[in-house]
């Protein structure tokens, strides 16, 4: 596991552009069932995230062949796990692949930076008390939710590229700085 949490040389354009036509229209098929957000997506979803709290990085393919690569989704549950607490639990897999097609919208290398994601009900119930913008059932104590940002593009650009999808919740917090992007129902806030 400590190859799929150390920094990859690798970019995403540089191994996503090993992939001929021939081999993204042929995967096309096994995606007619699939939610629009992965269509097109082919053999391989990858995702790079830094957290500032932790200084963690991760840089990983997680889907390969049709199928969630296990070791992968485990470094994304730890990297968003609850640091406050030292929490982790299991992140929907739902949520990580809304994170990767947006960050594969906005053709940028440069990894999400981790604002917040899993939280304990503890760490949710804290947070609330300061800001009134924490909801009290959020999909983040359900593993369901990731709060981003990105020096190279903007809240609008990340949002935009979010609500693009067509799947789960993307709230846009312009004066903070991040959007929050989930895999619950289909739904927009913020400014």
């Amino acid at each position: 596991m400590d190859s799929i949490i150390s920094h990859s040389a690798v970019t995403r354009r540089a191994l996503l552009g090993g992939l001929t036509t021939l081999t993204a229209m042929a995967a096309m098929p096994a995606f007619a069932s699939t939610p629009a957000l992965l269509t097109g997506a082919g053999d391989l979803r990858r995702l790079s995230l830094v957290n500032n709290k932790t200084e963690e990085r991760l840089n990983t393919v997680y889907w390969a062949d049709g199928e969630y690569i296990p070791d992968a989704l485990e470094a994304f549950n730890h990297i968003l796990r609850d640091w406050r607490e030292d929490l982790v639990i299991q992140m929907d897999p739902s949520a990580i692949d809304i994170l990767s097609a947006t960050q594969h919208l906005l053709d940028s290398d440069e990894p999400f930076q981790v604002v917040s994601g899993y939280r304990s009900a503890k760490t949710n119930a804290m947070l609330r008390r300061r800001s009134r913008a924490v909801a009290k059932n959020s999909y983040h104590i359900k593993g369901m939710a990731v709060d981003i940002a990105m020096r190279t593009r903007s809240v609008r650009q990340i949002s935009r590229a979010g609500l693009s999808l067509g799947a789960g919740g993307v709230g846009r917090y312009s004066r903070s700085h991040f959007v929050h992007l989930d895999s619950g129902p289909v739904r927009r806030w913020g400014r």
